[in-house]
């Protein structure tokens, strides 16, 4: 397995027992118990310090570095590198696709993919979607979702965020199955630790620099980020998955359009 790839299984393989211990008791007061029930974060007292952890280093490191991009680099190569580190991610949704047996997502997403890497230069310019053809969603948490598997507690993951259990599993399994990782450690010479390298730093750097100002508010305008971010991370998922009422309820025609 890639080197990079493993070490981030094994972070999230290390990380699962110590929040396993660190999971609080059940409240005896029936309000707390609802209100416990309502957040599903039983981890809330280690969530809260990888979370301040992670808004530390993103003060420190990577929001300057996100704001300094931004300044170096003008929109149109913005453009071009966004829509290459996105054509990059159609392999895993195609397969994600499949396997919730939503074949038109997946065949939309395998036409995508080829037309954009041969006619819009590796995806430099979404040539697919000029003709229609939307960019659909599909990870492996959303698999897990389909087939059945409940989310789990919420999860805040060193460097990744806000999570579950779920779809901290889903992460680490997307994070094996995209081809070009190993297209590039079949070079050899060190070319896959930094592809693998580059395509994190890439993919982290773009969608930071695109969500400057929306974390900025939430940040300034949240008595609690915590609470907020928990918020905020929880609605987008569901909004991704249809809803409570229709978790683990397969959708096979239907597509997940961002």
């Amino acid at each position: 397995m890639p080197q990079f790839r493993r070490f981030v299984l094994t972070l999230l393989l290390l990380t699962a027992p110590a929040l396993l211990s660190a999971c609080a008791e059940m409240p005896k007061d029936p309000e707390l118990q609802a209100e416990y029930k309502a957040t599903n974060d039983p981890l809330e007292p280690l969530n809260r310090t990888i979370f301040d952890v992670n808004d530390f280093l993103d003060k420190l490191l990577i929001r300057p570095l996100a704001e300094l991009y931004r300044n170096l680099v003008p929109p149109p190569v913005r453009d071009r590198i966004t829509g290459i580190v996105s054509n990059m991610k159609e392999p895993v949704i195609f397969a994600n696709d499949l396997m919730e047996g939503r074949l038109t997502s997946a065949t939309t997403t395998f036409e995508r993919f080829g037309i954009n890497t041969f006619l819009g230069g590796a995806g430099m310019w979404d040539v697919a979607l000029d003709w229609g053809m939307q960019q659909q969603t599909g990870d492996f948490g959303m698999t897990l979702a389909t087939w059945g598997i409940k989310e789990g507690p919420y999860l805040v993951l060193p460097l990744f965020g806000p999570s579950n259990f779920r779809d901290a599993i889903g992460l680490g399994v997307d994070s094996v199955m995209s081809p070009f990782q190993y297209l590039a450690y079949s070079g050899g010479n060190g070319t896959g630790n930094r592809f693998e390298i580059s395509s994190f730093a890439a993919d982290g750097l773009t969608r930071r620099e695109q969500s400057i100002e929306a974390i900025d508010a939430l940040r300034s305008g949240s008595l609690d980020f915590y609470a907020q971010m928990r918020s905020v991370y929880r609605q987008y998922r569901d909004k991704q998955l249809g809803g409570e009422s229709t978790r683990g309820m397969p959708k096979f025609e239907d597509s997940y359009a961002p």
